[in-house]
């Protein structure tokens, strides 16, 4: 029997060493369906746990980040409205890694390049614990919502 290859990321890294506790699942993605729709299904979880990382840019603030429910869509003007702007949009795929240090499909919350104002949505209370990306495609970290907002700084908002 040969070893389990155990994936040890930076968001990982960066949990362990602010001692929050976090399960990891991995699962073999899919390149032409990278929807966090998929994501759960493949895992087995409800689509209402599982996070998918949105970074935005305001027409006032800058850049920021929304977490949601990979079921749903952002509500541009209600993530406009909690960042102080009165417009946003999603920034271009192909800003995503020279901004985040993360892919499409692989972007975390957790250690990105730069810390952005980060919201997540507010239904992430009514979980016990939530799926984010761990950094990387096919890994999965699963943690306390409200030990994932207090470390990365974010707040609760109505984002869909």
């Amino acid at each position: 029997m040969g070893k389990e290859k155990k994936t040890i990321t930076n968001v990982m890294r960066l949990l362990d060493t602010a001692r929050i506790p976090y399960e990891t699942k991995e699962y073999d993605y899919d390149e032409s369906d990278l929807s966090g729709v998929h994501a759960a299904s493949i895992l087995g979880f409800d689509p209402d746990m599982v996070f998918k990382t949105l970074v935005l840019k305001g027409d006032k603030t800058g850049h920021f980040v929304c977490v949601i429910p990979v079921a749903y869509e952002v509500d541009l003007k209600k993530a406009a409205s909690v960042s102080g702007n009165k417009k946003c949009d999603l920034i271009p795929v192909k800003d995503l890694i020279p901004l985040t240090g993360y892919m499409r499909g692989g972007c975390s919350p957790i250690g990105m390049k730069k810390q952005f104002p980060t919201y997540i949505d507010e239904t992430a209370q009514l979980q016990d614990v939530i799926s984010v990306s761990a950094g990387q495609r096919g890994v999965q970290v699963i943690l306390s919502p409200d030990a994932l907002t207090a470390y990365i700084g974010a707040s609760y908002a109505d984002l869909i």
